[in-house]
């Protein structure tokens, strides 16, 4: 069966509050969208109040429920985009284009993985443990944050049936102080991890990759890029390839295999 067509799709705002400190979660009414959307791939969001900007806003979904007709997101507020998107009240309708992107992949016979989320990477990954959970895969789960205030998602995690869920913070604030390659190279050292999936900051997905490499575990990453289009047309989201390519992480991506990657 080929993967839906990429397409415009009109939403209303069901609800927008605040996740954490600096993230919001919104969940938008599309049920076209949600029915299509698969884990891991992403929506380009139209977000009214400035007519200047033209271009939409990439956004990562941590739930896309078809049979609600929902998508949720969880995104943090860091430009003019994402603040007059957290300006947005219920009943406030736009579009978006999706569903954009690959998904994570789920490679036959996998028993058990593991997940790494830094920042707001939460958000794919949340969508990551709901498709393993789906399918009856056992995970185990790493959530980093810069401080307690800024975390979201272990919770979510836990309930939708991690084995662990260790937390991370640079600060000691919640769960272990440091980063989350550390405490993902002690599940790594007890084995028995047929995949990982991560994404967050690059240089934490570089140090993911690393350690899977050095570990025989495969591993595969969501890359963040300047997304214009969200579609392949405008060539500004590349990401740079080992083998001295590149490729599209808009429509190539956003999850690649981390050996893919030139770190």
């Amino acid at each position: 069966m080929s993967a839906p067509a990429v397409g415009l799709h009109e939403f209303s705002v069901v609800s927008n509050e605040p996740a954490a400190e600096g993230l919001m979660r919104v969940v938008l009414s599309a049920p076209a969208l949600a029915r299509e959307l698969s884990a891991g791939q992403f929506v380009n969001v139209a977000v009214p109040g400035d007519a200047s900007q033209v271009l939409r806003v990439p956004l990562s979904f941590s739930r896309a429920d078809g049979e609600a007709g929902t998508v949720e997101i969880v995104y943090a507020v860091v430009g003019d985009g994402t603040r007059r998107l957290a300006a947005m009240a219920a009943g406030e309708t736009s579009t978006a284009v999706g569903p954009c992107g690959n998904p994570w992949p789920l490679p036959a016979g996998t028993r058990r993985a593991c997940v790494v989320a830094g920042g707001v990477g939460i958000t794919p990954v949340v969508a990551c443990a709901r498709m393993l959970a789906g399918a009856g895969v056992a995970f185990d789960a790493v959530v980093g944050a810069q401080t307690a205030g800024k975390l979201w998602g272990a919770d979510v995690l836990e309930g939708l049936g991690a084995g662990r869920v260790v937390v991370t913070t640079d600060d000691g604030s919640a769960g272990r102080a440091g980063f989350t390659t550390a405490a993902l190279a002690d599940l790594l050292a007890e084995g028995g991890y047929d995949v990982v999936y991560t994404c967050g900051p690059e240089v934490m997905m570089a140090g993911v990759a690393r350690l899977c490499r050095e570990a025989g575990v495969a591993c595969r990453v969501s890359m963040e890029r300047m997304m214009g289009c969200g579609f392949g047309a405008c060539n500004t989201c590349n990401v740079a390839m080992a083998d001295g390519t590149y490729r599209s992480c808009c429509k190539d991506g956003p999850v690649f295999d981390a050996e893919e990657v030139a770190w």
